[in-house]
């Protein structure tokens, strides 16, 4: 590590900032015993005020009156503050005492000063022997050669048989008493090791809760996209390393032929003389191991109990919204009833919805690719009659309006008949389109389906005639001022 990196651990790491601590002594001894030799968390207040009261009076007693002049509760106020972060001081869902739990840093404190006395006896056999099945796994692990494989698995198998056969003969090899310290050494590091770890997930998944409160607190967005940032980041945290590696721990925790064979195990080892006096908790360690997984689990609920909470609180506040809206409207209401000519309107797009299912909806078809000629254009004649694209047929609707308009002159309606009577068609059909056509503020047309009338225009020489219903022109009463 650079210095730079160290520098920065001693002035912000808590568990650094603990070991310089004037009080170091009494913060690993007393959390250590409350917390790790007991795997005991989510202590309340007053059950640790008390402990910590007699731990002080104690010391007290031995050291001399004022050599921790402060009362518990203060101690334990002043370790859970943000400047030193060795407790977690908290609040649980419908409780209204504090509550406290132990920090990961202090545990990693505990671990540095228990490897500081010297040990009498370092065993280093096991050790190389894990080092060795720890490469066998990885390199065979990753092996994708079945070849090499099976050759692996046939070595295995006839060290496996060999061992039968010499046991068959009564010829096998007890570990000795030096063997067994040297691995129960390794086991019971690796154990406490394994409980500690556990402390250090639940932090980074409290992490992850901290955050979520953080975003919900401050989001003005939609439902959906809180949900998908928030689920997104759990389930990159399930899909870490250390989250699948959890997981898979958890998994080998809750086996019952694992748990009863751990028992049968730490049992029989218990009944190992060779091992002399050896630590009590480590004959129930597996039980402990399951009570911190449960802990790291119930952190990780804690975030859908958050989601749900935020869910509901929206639909709540939707649901209120709606209630106002309501009331709003009925109160306008009331206000235009009691005027004596109240000008109301409403407008609806429909009245009903326009539904369409899914299996309505065509499938998919391929487009149909056209050849494409890449021959060379050849250049046209510029002799040509052009006439036919200048002599465009154009209907002015606003002149066929106020014929119309001359026609009815003071009458009500007026019929298209009488219409081109005075006024007969000049442009043939494309006219008589017009006319049926119109659309003009103040003038309605109206379709007479019962009465039909015929309709003639032409020349001398040839002659046009339409049959359709009855159309007649009125006056739009509610368009005029």
């Amino acid at each position: 590590m650079h210095y730079d990196e160290l520098v920065h651990l001693r002035d912000q790491h808590p568990a650094w900032a603990l070991l310089r601590s004037n009080n170091a002594a009494l913060v690993l001894s007393f959390l250590g015993r409350v917390f790790v030799d007991n795997n005991a968390s989510d202590l309340p207040a007053t059950v640790l005020t008390s402990l910590l009261d007699e731990e002080l009076y104690a010391l007290n007693q031995r050291l001399g009156e004022n050599s921790f002049p402060k009362p518990a509760s203060a101690y334990l106020v002043d370790w859970a503050s943000p400047n030193h972060g060795w407790l977690r001081k908290y609040y649980p869902t419908g409780s209204d005492e504090a509550h406290f739990d132990l920090a990961p840093s202090v545990e990693k404190a505990l671990l540095w000063v228990h490897d500081l006395p010297a040990r009498e006896f370092i065993g280093t056999e096991s050790r190389l022997n894990t080092i060795f099945e720890l490469l066998r796994q990885m390199v065979y692990g990753a092996e994708d050669d079945p070849e090499r494989r099976l050759v692996e698995l046939r070595r295995r198998r006839a060290e496996i048989d060999e061992e039968i056969a010499r046991a068959d003969r009564g010829e096998f090899t007890v570990l000795d008493a030096v063997g067994q310290r040297d691995r129960y050494q390794q086991f019971a590091r690796t154990a406490r090791e394994l409980l500690a770890d556990f402390r250090e997930v639940e932090e980074n998944f409290r992490k992850l809760d901290r955050k979520l409160r953080e975003q919900i607190a401050g989001w003005t967005g939609s439902k959906g996209a809180l949900l998908d940032e928030a689920l997104g980041s759990r389930n990159g945290i399930a899909e870490s390393d250390q989250g699948r590696s959890f997981q898979t721990f958890y998994d080998f925790l809750l086996s019952y032929q694992k748990q009863a064979e751990l028992t049968e195990l730490l049992e029989r080892l218990r009944r190992i003389e060779d091992l002399g006096h050896q630590d009590g908790r480590l004959s129930r360690i597996h039980f402990d191991w399951i009570d911190a997984s449960e802990r790291t689990q119930a952190t990780v609920r804690l975030l859908s109990d958050q989601l749900r909470r935020f869910l509901d609180d929206q639909v709540w506040m939707e649901n209120r919204r709606v209630i106002d809206l309501l009331r709003a409207i009925e109160v306008k209401a009331l206000r235009i009833r009691l005027q004596a000519n109240p000008d109301v309107s409403m407008e609806i797009d429909d009245t009903g919805l326009a539904l369409r299912l899914p299996m309505e909806r065509p499938l998919y078809r391929r487009a149909t690719s056209a050849p494409l000629e890449s021959e060379s254009v050849e250049q046209g004649s510029n002799d040509f009659d052009s006439s036919a694209l200048l002599n465009q047929l154009y209907v002015d609707r606003d002149m066929l309006a106020q014929r119309v308009l001359s026609s009815l002159g003071r009458h009500d309606q007026v019929s298209l008949s009488e219409v081109i009577t005075l006024e007969p068609l000049e442009q043939g059909l494309a006219e008589l389109v017009g006319y049926l056509s119109l659309n003009q503020p103040g003038l309605s047309v109206i379709f007479d389906e019962e009465r039909r009338e015929r309709i003639e225009w032409g020349t001398a020489d040839v002659e046009r005639v339409a049959d359709l219903p009855r159309v007649n022109f009125s006056r739009d009463r509610s368009e005029t001022p």
